[in-house]
């Protein structure tokens, strides 16, 4: 290592335009990644070109070193927003200059061979490389495959180089003669002139690849050519690897294209001149009154295009610069037109519903209609059926029950309500009907449907619609969305409603814990749900219920009386001061007798002495702003039911959208109510295996962990005495909703397996110094409603923070045989740094699990994390009220700044759930031109305001951002450029967004994944302890060592999962604290598409 001298002498850029200037500069500071080398030789790479040309904007020289090469990313500033995103190669604040000494990150270095020179390796590891991947990862077969070059110089010429060592056939293709000696002089086998068409004749099939270096040109004629056509730019915006230009046809159109330029895609295939373009899948079409003055057009523009026009129909093919084939046709079609409507019980979340098809259906140029009251309103017609339009909807998303209306109708139950229902339809000129309703609902939908042909035929026959009408409208398309607060469809995960009802409820519990706590009180409280019991259940586990009654799966013992009753009285003897029963208003004993609140509170006071009231919840299920989950679902499923509707053809069997493993599926409805009316015959014949079955996938495993978490003592769950754990419970990382229901679920499980719980005080801190403790049952009653952590936490993780020897140390001083972490990502670097230090300290030989706690939702190996579903929900709330602010000052838009460290999950979800107006975060890049852009869009929506009545509007910002950008910045830039249109305020939603109590959803998500940790360490020991058992020696320190033992207990959709953290790492993106990859992304495009990005112009 040099310090003698910390200067280097440099020809470098210090002037754009001008000259390189000699100049001496400081070396960096030495730290643990550097490396220091002298500099003889140094290329110039095609890089170099693209800075000198100004193509890549303020982007500088990069350098190469002797003996190593050096890509340009090396000279990375290692702190802007590309930096932290790993896309050094965008850095905005490089290294300048060509020197003859480099100091920097080993990382970015690579060895030269000792056979390659200097000279040689200057230019090999860029333009070389470049031209080695694609022909790498083309499978070239030696001595059969022919590949065409196009050009010879610089990346081409490694091109054609390396293709003949991969034994390939090369064939160089330019443009003229010029170049035809140095062709084969470079080592080409054959040349073709591709202006010559006979030469090209020749060669045709000849080739099996083709290499093609491209360039922005093409982006740039494509651009060219489209606003010839007509087009205007709307927007441009330029992004870490990307640029995104928008192109709207004109004012008064919904015709947008989106042109992008991007290193990650290839370019389309271009089809020859002299093949039928008419068998080419068109990308777009579009409607023309004059072919001549088009055709006219394109040889002006010396575009190539083919006329397929015959008998009056125009049909002109045209390639784009980009090889898109557009087709150009005189022929019209009706704008689709598609009516939604909301029919059964209410349930909170039609309204995100309604509003989605709205946006989306406009975007997609449909015009859609509202069917207010339900089905009445189908039969009713008149001003019952509106058509809506982009402000129709404003506001919706936060509004609970449906804004259109719903009632029971009888006479759509009859044909000639039915028939009233046809004609109505087809005199607006509709064809497709998106139904979001219950079971029923959705029957009479398929009916309407299936009869649609008769129901034609006979308006016809009467003269009520014209045989014009008949044939046009001959097909109706139906999809339906299960709107229902009971959870009680097959065939998907969850139901729109469900979950807000499930947060109404849990409410009511927690608020009636109270006072039964105060007076020592039994409370029986009744939940909706007909034949299913998800609400009751859920409600059961979310809010540590003594006893839930469910009508899948009824008390089995004769005298269940007894049984419940033995149940509450040991709680009562451990000193529980409160009594909580759930029963499902459907709920049945094992005769099918029903069960009744008035009849259990009898029960418990009779035989037990208890105060027992009954509390029936009734329609406040209902009631109340959508939660977080349902504005997501029923945002998300609506899109996906204007496309069910835009892609059926008249043999699509209805489609019922539904959520199956977290992914939005399209299910076959009658199969799905068929299903689910099997459940209902399977209770009334006593199949109560069968009815659990039917309902989810998670409903029986939830049913058990209730179970075996309420029930005290229950014998039948121990394991034999040599089977039994010691299990530590440790909460690290910052707070989160779900702690303690995961602890709770923990210990009462492993109390009932036999193991022995020890809560760890103050993380890994207090497990190092010997802080813990055994824990009871009643130690954790009531903390599944208590939200932060009751144990304590910090972000201190072992090796790094504290001290590895006295954590191992105090694992074998208190026979700890397994660890169950609970925490964010601090957890997650926490447990690869145990099982790095398996190899010296033998303590740590045992089943180490991560149950994932972080509001962030980064750890990777899991869809979802405790505490994720509490934040989004505290700042739904809080971004409501925000909307209201922003509203009642009519003018304004607030910059709200969320949580979520590098990850933009909060904003993103956050921002579908209260329809931000956009959103920033890390994995996009923040700029001017984003900022510029987002302005615009502002304007042009309050253009389209009335100046009296302005929707609310919000930015949500990830707290991580930008250094540059920060929340206060975003807001002034809004503010001055907005001028007396618009004013922006900040808001900094802080650690509120950790919740107060954690959300249904977090609680039963914790329950689930702590009983299959224990399951978890009980697999990975057993082998261990069998065998010292079967052997008679003492129970062994060591009791596992393979990676698999060491893991992250996942949500994957609606499965379990135990990835190992070995496998994670090589998915991990650990600089930014997050996996390399999001399920969520593909929501991020949805907010600008709902939030009319495109659509309103300035």
């Amino acid at each position: 290592m040099s310090t003698e001298n910390n200067t280097f002498t440099a020809w470098a850029g210090i002037k754009k335009g001008n000259p390189f200037e000699k100049v001496v500069l400081n070396l960096k500071q030495w730290d643990e990644d550097s490396l220091e080398m002298n500099i003889t030789r140094c290329g110039i790479c095609g890089s170099d070109i693209h800075t000198l040309e100004e193509e890549w904007g303020t982007r500088r020289v990069p350098m190469l070193g002797y003996r190593v090469c050096v890509g340009a990313q090396s000279t990375s500033c290692h702190q802007c927003e590309f930096c932290l995103n790993s896309q050094e190669n965008m850095c905005q604040e490089p290294l300048e200059g060509i020197a003859d000494k480099w100091r920097g990150d080993y990382r970015f270095v690579y060895r030269v061979p000792d056979s390659m020179s200097s000279v040689v390796a200057a230019s090999f590891f860029c333009a070389g490389v470049t031209a080695y991947v694609p022909l790498k990862c083309s499978n070239i077969i030696p001595n059969k495959s022919v590949v065409g070059v196009m050009g010879i110089g610089g990346l081409n010429h490694y091109g054609i180089q390396f293709a003949k060592a991969f034994g390939a056939k090369v064939i160089g293709i330019l443009y003229s003669e010029v170049k035809r000696d140095i062709t084969f002089r470079i080592g080409c086998d054959e040349y073709l002139n591709c202006s010559d068409k006979d030469a090209i004749s020749k060669h045709q099939n000849q080739l099996t690849h083709i290499l093609c270096i491209g360039t922005s040109s093409d982006f740039e004629r494509a651009i060219q050519f489209y606003t010839s056509l007509g087009f205007k730019n709307l927007s441009e915006k330029e992004q870490a690897d990307e640029t995104v230009v928008w192109l709207k046809l004109c004012s008064d159109s919904n015709v947008v294209i989106k042109l992008v330029f991007s290193t990650s895609v290839f370019a389309q295939r271009k089809p020859a001149e002299d093949v039928d373009w008419s068998l080419e899948e068109a990308a777009i079409a579009f409607s023309i009154n004059d072919a001549e003055a088009v055709k006219s057009k394109l040889d002006e523009l010396l575009t190539p295009f083919q006329d397929h026009s015959k008998d009056g129909l125009t049909r002109i093919y045209v390639m784009d610069p980009l090889n898109n084939m557009i087709l150009l046709t005189n022929k019209t079609t009706c704008r689709q037109k598609i009516a939604v409507l909301t029919s059964g019980g209410d349930a909170p979340g039609m309204n995100a519903v309604v509003r989605a098809v709205v946006r989306y259906g406009i975007t997609k140029g449909c015009d859609i209609f509202a069917v207010y009251e339900g089905y009445q309103g189908l039969v009713d017609g008149g001003s019952l059926l509106r058509k809506m339009d982009w402000k129709s909807v404003r506001g919706w998303l936060a509004v609970g029950g449906t804004s259109i209306g719903t009632a029971r109708c009888m006479p759509f139950k009859t044909r000639e309500g039915r028939l009233k229902a046809a004609e109505n339809l087809v005199v607006n000129g509709i064809d497709a009907l998106i139904v979001c309703g219950g079971d029923g609902s959705l029957t009479g939908a398929d009916l309407f449907r299936n009869e649609w042909a008769g129901l034609i035929e006979e308006l016809e026959s009467t003269n009520r619609i014209t045989r014009e009408q008949a044939e046009k409208y001959n097909v109706l398309t139906i999809v339906g969305l299960v709107g229902s607060i009971d959870n009680d469809m097959s065939s998907t995960d969850i139901t729109i409603g469900a979950v807000t009802s499930l947060h109404r409820i849990c409410e009511a519990v927690d608020a009636v814990s109270t006072t039964a706590l105060s007076h020592s009180r039994a409370f029986v409280i009744e939940v909706m749900g007909r034949h299913c019991g998800w609400l009751a259940l859920m409600a059961g586990i979310a809010t540590g219920a003594d006893f839930v009654f469910i009508p899948e799966k009824p008390p089995q013992q004769d005298d269940w009386e007894s049984f419940m009753c033995s149940v509450v009285e040991r709680h009562r003897h451990l000193g529980k001061r409160k009594t909580v029963v759930i029963v499902a208003e459907g709920a049945i004993d094992k005769d099918l007798n029903p069960i009744k609140a008035e009849y259990l509170k009898d029960i418990l006071t009779n035989r037990l002495g208890l105060d027992t009231r009954v509390t029936i919840l009734g329609h406040t299920q209902r009631g109340g702003s959508p939660a977080f989950f349902d504005r997501l679902l029923a945002t998300t499923q609506g899109i996906e039911a204007v496309d069910a509707v835009l892609e059926a053809t008249k043999d699509t069997p209805t489609p019922m959208i539904g959520m199956t493993d977290n992914r939005i599926t399209r299910f076959p409805l009658m199969k799905a109510v068929k299903l689910t009316h099997e459940v209902a015959e399977a209770i009334s014949v006593k199949n109560f295996g069968r009815a659990m079955e039917l309902r989810d996938p998670q409903f029986a495993e939830e049913f058990e962990a209730y179970n075996a978490t309420t029930i005290m003592d229950d014998n039948s769950l121990c394991l034999p005495a040599h089977e039994r754990l010691r299990i530590a419970i440790v909460h690290t990382g910052a707070p989160a909703g779900g702690m303690n229901a995961a602890t709770r679920t923990a210990v009462r499980y492993c109390l009932n397996r036999g193991h022995t719980p020890i809560a760890v005080d103050n993380g890994f801190v207090g497990l190092a110094r010997g802080s813990m403790n055994e824990m009871t049952w009643m130690f954790v009653d009531g903390w599944t409603a208590l939200g932060g952590s009751e144990l304590g936490t910090n972000r201190a993780v072992p090796g790094e923070d504290i001290d590895m020897g006295m954590v191992t140390y105090q694992l074998q001083k208190n026979c700890i045989q397994a660890i169950m972490v609970v925490g964010g990502f601090e957890a997650f670097v926490a447990l690869r740094k145990l099982e790095e230090a398996r190899d010296e300290y033998p303590s740590l030989r045992i089943p180490i699990a991560l149950i994932p706690a972080t509001i962030s939702n980064n750890v990777p190996g899991t869809d979802y994390s405790l505490g994720s579903d509490t934040s989004l929900n505290a700042i739904v709330t809080s971004c409501d009220a925000i909307v209201q602010s922003a509203q009642s000052s009519r003018r304004r838009v607030f910059v709200v700044e969320v949580m979520g460290g590098r990850s933009g999950y909060l904003a993103v979800e956050a921002g579908l759930a209260v329809g931000a107006n956009t959103v920033y975060i890390p994995e996009e890049a923040i700029n001017l031109a984003r900022l510029q852009s987002d302005v615009n869009h502002l304007k042009a929506m309050y253009i389209d305001d009335n100046p009296d009545k302005s929707e609310g509007r919000i930015i949500l910002r990830t707290e991580d951002v930008s250094k540059t950008y920060t929340t206060e910045v975003i807001s002034d830039i809004l503010k001055e450029e907005g001028n007396e249109m618009f004013d922006s305020r900040t808001a900094v939603l802080g650690h509120t967004q950790q919740g107060i109590t954690p959300s249904p959803l977090d609680r039963i998500r914790a329950t689930r994944l702590a009983k299959h940790c224990i399951e978890f360490f009980e697999q990975h020991t057993s082998e261990a302890l069998n065998s010292a058992n079967d052997r008679s020696v003492a129970t062994p320190i060591e009791l596992t060592n393979c990676s698999a033992s060491v893991a992250v207990a996942g949500i994957n959709g609606s499965v379990v999962v135990f990835p190992p953290i070995s496998d994670l790492l090589k998915i991990t993106d650990m600089k930014n604290r997050k996996p390399r990859t999001a399920w969520w992304a593909e929501h991020r495009p949805i907010i600008d598409l709902l939030a009319g990005r495109g659509y309103f112009k300035a």
